[in-house]
């Protein structure tokens, strides 16, 4: 009878000391986080802005309110130039945006975002998920207290909008044109002129003349921005953007404070909202374009095959200078590079092969 008292009693006090370990991890489990999200993108912009919305809903429902997600377009909290360093100085702790935007900051970002000439959607995802990017991509954004995640592709882009056409190298110089990253480096070097501007003030700045040209993303955006209004020449394809990762950057701080399970959620939900925008990009392009030329009558050309042809030596020619002179720059650099030529073998006996088919 001792011994059955002594094993209740024993039994009861390990029951109270594991309520006493128990409840912590309740309490840690139940506490409610409150996160901002600033953006590169106007408030609620299709495609862009509406893909930030949908990730900070996923967080919130996905956590059952546990860890809320408010989004502030471009200016509402920080310009839209400024999300790397409000993140990384901890002003909201996620920020929605392109890589590409940060080459002052790190000059290898750019490969994070999009080459000229490099890997389509599906090939970055394949790059960044199962090739090692993602890997590089976070100790490219280490030092700054941030950790980056895939959260969107735009696939393929547009080459972009012109006030007259483009038939040979020579209509390039002089051309003042918004395009950023590495593609504006080698449209420099080709006698152009390139200017950052935020992509709300785009339609303002090509109505007036600041600049001549501008490429932004593709027919859904640029249908919704109203370019054919002041300009009917469209280009494509999109050379300098063949697949442009949006990204959702993480304060690193802020990240570790949660736990271990709304990390998950919040790395899950950036991955669904990658598929998401590429998925929806795909079915919206199409409509737009066939808006764009047959209500809008905009004129669709191809850049000629010489134009293009330059166009890519003198953008390896931007990428081989940035590796020489940063050692991270080319330690990612000949990842991509070498992943890019494996993966070419397999996309041209499968989707080119298929494309070419179904073509004929």
């Amino acid at each position: 009878m001792q011994r059955r008292k002594f094993i209740k009693t024993a039994a009861v006090g390990s029951l109270a000391v594991g309520a006493g370990v128990i409840k912590p991890v309740l309490a840690a489990n139940k506490a409610e986080f409150k996160w901002k999200m600033v953006t590169a993108w106007p408030k609620n912009f299709p495609g862009l802005g509406t893909n930030a919305n949908l990730l900070a809903q996923m967080i919130t429902e996905m956590s059952g309110g546990r860890l809320t997600v408010k989004v502030y377009g471009a200016n509402e909290l920080v310009p839209a130039f400024e999300v790397f360093d409000a993140v990384s100085r901890g002003t909201a702790q996620m920020g929605h945006s392109g890589a590409y935007y940060w080459k002052g900051k790190a000059a290898a970002a750019q490969f994070f975002s999009s080459i000229p000439f490099g890997l389509n959607a599906q090939e970055m995802n394949a790059w960044l998920y199962y090739g090692g990017g993602l890997e590089l991509w976070r100790e490219l954004y280490k030092p700054f207290g941030l950790i980056p995640a895939a959260t969107g592709n735009t696939g393929v882009q547009m080459g972009g909008w012109f006030n007259r056409e483009i038939k040979t190298m020579a209509d390039l110089k002089g051309l003042k044109m918004r395009m950023p990253g590495l593609g504006g480096e080698a449209l420099r070097r080709a006698g152009g002129t390139t200017v950052a501007i935020p992509g709300g003030e785009l339609f303002t700045a090509l109505q007036s003349g600041t600049i001549d040209a501008t490429e932004w993303v593709g027919p859904y955006n640029d249908l919704a921005f109203g370019f054919y209004k002041v300009t009917k020449f469209y280009y494509y394809p999109g050379w300098h953007e063949p697949g442009s990762t949006l990204e959702a950057m993480i304060n690193a701080k802020a990240f570790n404070a949660l736990p271990k399970d709304l990390q998950k959620i919040v790395l899950v939900a950036c991955k669904a909202a990658n598929l998401d925008m590429l998925s929806e990009y795909t079915a919206r392009n199409n409509q737009a374009l066939d808006t764009l030329v047959n209500k809008h009558k905009v004129k669709l050309l191809p850049l000629p095959t010489e134009v293009l042809k330059n166009l890519r030596q003198l953008s390896e020619e931007v990428v081989l200078e940035l590796t020489a002179k940063d050692p991270m720059a080319k330690k990612i650099y000949t990842s991509v590079n070498q992943f890019r030529t494996q993966v070419s073998k397999w996309s041209a006996v499968s989707e080119q092969a298929f494309f070419n088919a179904r073509s004929h």
